[in-house]
């Protein structure tokens, strides 16, 4: 049992040796498309949430 749980740490570090990492630059560049395609899309829902209120809203009266 302790031999197959060494094997799987032992296999695990050297899978994680062979990840290519991103850099510090294309995390944060990625991180900063991440925050703003969220913020991008809350606002397109906020706007289109508004919309349909308003229509269905004009529709009703």
């Amino acid at each position: 049992m302790l031999n197959a749980i060494k094997s799987y740490f032992v296999g695990s570090y050297r899978e994680m040796k062979k990840v290519s990492w991103p850099t510090k630059k294309q995390t944060v560049n990625y991180s900063i498309l991440v925050i703003g395609m969220s913020i991008g899309m809350a606002l397109l829902f906020s706007v289109l949430d508004y919309v349909f209120n308003f229509s269905f809203e004009t529709l009703i009266k």
